[in-house]
Order: structure tokens, then C-alpha cells, then sequence
């Protein structure tokens, strides 16, 4: 009897034993399972990134962090370029292209030059002293375009028929271009100072051509009329410089 007792109670133990260890294992797996869908957080631009920096960093599981990561950014980029695709059309508008194309045409149009003529300058002629028997021709732009004083003027005293000498030496570096408002200067030696001029006559007016840049009159309009204050002496002496920039350069010769 005792040994029966001892084995019914050994069963039993057994028993309880193995309802223990089954007990415990239902506790634990019941403790690893994952938490339902509906608890877990939103998901949002913000979260999305933050929520896998903080699991990776308490689980150190790196392989679900980096596709939420990459997520984030794809979403980051993708609305940075929607709105460069929006705001580059209204940039490319072309309102400064055609603006900048019509100034171009009035610089051009304003900063173009013409023949100075009859037509667009004022002429003066004025008696010095000194050059001895010299005068100054002044001719001053009276138009809207700066215009080019091309060689020399061609000058006709009294009943003259020939155009007269020219100082070869004055002849300048470039052409003298005259500006709205600004003058050029020619030297006029009407005779010679020691009498050795030929062929002498008194002239009681003047008249005066222009040239073109090719060293002609044509389309420089008709000669202008030039008053003289007194009647001039002019010989076979007389000689013109070219058109100068100035009273002195004009007068040096």
C-alpha cells in the first residue's frame, strides 16, 4: 500500500509539474506578441521619420528604420520639386527680355551720326588778329545727332572758282565728330602776310560747302551763306585747315 500511494502521489506531482511548465510557456508567449495596428501612432511626414530613429535606437533594429527613412525623404523631395515646377514658369516670363530689347533700339537710334551740312549746323567766321591775316570758321551743331566734320570745308569768296588750298598738315588723326550743342574750328588764311600772293581781289561774301565722307559734296545739301562783317583781301595765298576740335589747333597753321 505504501508503495502504491508513493506512486500515485509521484504521478500527481508529475502531473502538476507538467501543468506548471505549460502555464508558464502560455505566459510567455502570450508577452512576445506585437501590438495591435490601432495603437501604433499615426502616420504622418513628421512621425514617420522620427518614430524609426527612436525604435532603432532602443531595439537596435537598423532594418526597419532605413525604409521609413528613405520614405521621409522621397516625400520631402518629391514637394520641394512641385514647387520649383510651379514657380519657374512665372520666372521665365520674358517681360525683361522684350523690355531689354526695345532700349537697345533707342541707344542705337541716339547714339547714331550723321554728315554734318548746312542742314544741321550753324556757321560763323570771325577776323583775328593774330595769325596776321587769318580768320576762324566756327561751325556748331544745331541738331539732335552728333554728326562727323568730314576733311575740310570747301570755301568760295566773292566770285572765286576754284576751291582753295589746304594745310596738309593739319589734317587730324581721326574724324571730328561734333556733338549736339559742340563746335569744330577751321583756320583761314585769306592772304599772304609778306604781299607775295598773287591775283588779289576785295570779297564781300562767303560761301561754303561740306563734304562727305568720301571727299565729295554730293548729298551735302547746297552751300551756305556765310556773312562777313567787312570786305575781305584775298589773294592766291589763300589756304583752309582741315576741321579741329579747337580755336588753337585750328588757328596754328
Amino acid at each position: 500500500m505504501r508503495t502504491l500511494n508513493f506512486r500515485r502521489a509521484a504521478r500527481t506531482s508529475a502531473l502538476g509539474a507538467v501543468a506548471l511548465i505549460a502555464s508558464l510557456s502560455l505566459t510567455a508567449c502570450q508577452g512576445d506578441d506585437p501590438e495591435p495596428y490601432d495603437a501604433l501612432p499615426s502616420a504622418s511626414a513628421g512621425s514617420a521619420s522620427k518614430t524609426p530613429t527612436e525604435s532603432a535606437g532602443a531595439s537596435g533594429d537598423k532594418g526597419t528604420a532605413a525604409p521609413d527613412a528613405d520614405q521621409g525623404k522621397d516625400a520631402t523631395g518629391s514637394g520641394s520639386g512641385g514647387g520649383t515646377s510651379t514657380t519657374k514658369p512665372k520666372d521665365d516670363s520674358g517681360n525683361g527680355n522684350g523690355n531689354g530689347g526695345s532700349g537697345g533700339s533707342d541707344n542705337n537710334a541716339n547714339t547714331a551720326t550723321v554728315t554734318c551740312t548746312g542742314g544741321n549746323t550753324k556757321l560763323s567766321i570771325t577776323e583775328i588778329s593774330r595769325p596776321v591775316n587769318h580768320m576762324l570758321l566756327t561751325m556748331t551743331n544745331t541738331g539732335s545727332k552728333a554728326c562727323n566734320a568730314y576733311y575740310y570745308p570747301y570755301l568760295k569768296f566773292g566770285e572765286a572758282q576754284s576751291v582753295p588750298n589746304t594745310f596738309e598738315d593739319s589734317k587730324p588723326q581721326a574724324v571730328v565728330t561734333i556733338n549736339p550743342g559742340e563746335s569744330a574750328y577751321a583756320g583761314v588764311m585769306t592772304s599772304s602776310a609778306d604781299g607775295s600772293g598773287a591775283n588779289g581781289y576785295s570779297a564781300k561774301d562767303l560761301s561754303v560747302s561740306f563734304q562727305n565722307r568720301d571727299g565729295n559734296s554730293d548729298n551735302t545739301g547746297s552751300s551756305v551763306s556765310v556773312p562777313l562783317s567787312k570786305s575781305v583781301h584775298v589773294d592766291s595765298s589763300l589756304t583752309v585747315s582741315y576741321w579741329q576740335m579747337s580755336m588753337d589747333d585750328a588757328l596754328t597753321y
